[in-house]
């Protein structure tokens, strides 16, 4: 893990999941300047929200050098991930994966599809420490970006100076208001509510039928102090996420089950 002291002598993956020409990118890379001169982007060439913890496997990926330590990969944040760690940077590997800042939540259901907590996830498995930032935004107004890049370097410092086992990562996602408005930080478990997205159906140009996952089916999260809740009360929620997806309660039930 990175102490205080080393982070302005660290090289700094930065990635996401709105590909290489997203505003949150560049305000990641903002981010990251602020805590080391040593920063690397390797990102999606297109959009890649969704993808989750997707890898290419049937098809080649391309690479553009976009400018120095600046790269455009045709593929899933994951690829990424791996293409940077393994080919890219593969002589001087990253100390710290910065993943966003994604427009949009990531919290609760959503981390299941998110790619750019899926980027973070990768860094894990790869044993670098890694950090998910999202900023919540309403679709129909821009993203309060001044948000995150006025509160992120204060949150990254602390985070890796509390630390981290290496089959941990931190999912941050800063709430949908001004910087003033803010009402703290607060760490906080991953929430849960009942999912689902409206299925869309059109007619193309030549009248064939199409459908588009459309929006988020609007329920209500389940009670508890969630990043749900932290969110609404318009506070950063830091919520650690562990890569060992067993759930002990029901292992331990089957055990004496099964067994």
């Amino acid at each position: 893990m990175i102490n205080e002291t080393d982070l302005s002598r660290s090289r700094i993956l930065v990635t996401n999941d709105d590909g290489i020409n997203a505003p949150g990118l560049k305000v990641l890379e903002k981010i990251a300047r602020t805590l080391t001169k040593d920063v690397w982007v390797v990102a999606p060439e297109t959009e890649q929200s969704g993808a989750g913890h997707s890898l290419t496997l049937t098809q080649p990926l391309r690479m553009r050098k976009l400018a120095k330590q600046r790269f455009a990969v045709s593929g899933s944040p994951t690829d990424c991930v791996l293409f940077a760690v393994g080919k890219i940077m593969a002589s001087s590997p990253p100390d710290l994966v910065l993943s966003g800042v994604n427009r949009g939540a990531n919290i609760g259901d959503d981390v299941t599809y998110s790619g750019t907590v899926a980027a973070a996830m990768e860094a894990a498995i790869l044993d670098l420490p890694a950090i998910a930032l999202s900023q919540q935004t309403n679709d129909e107004k821009a993203a309060h970006w001044p948000t995150a890049t006025q509160f992120a370097p204060d949150i990254i410092r602390r985070l890796l100076a509390a630390g981290w086992s290496s089959d941990v990562f931190m999912n941050v996602n800063f709430p949908d208001c001004r910087p003033e408005e803010v009402a703290g930080v607060s760490v906080v478990a991953q929430g849960r509510r009942k999912a689902g997205y409206a299925i869309r159906e059109g007619v193309d140009p030549r009248l064939h039928p199409y459908y588009w996952i459309g929006p988020a089916i609007s329920r209500e999260p389940r009670a508890g102090n969630t990043d749900y809740q932290a969110i609404d009360r318009r506070e950063i929620a830091i919520t650690p996420l562990h890569m060992d997806l067993t759930h002990r309660g029901a292992l331990r039930s089957l055990k004496k089950k099964m067994t």
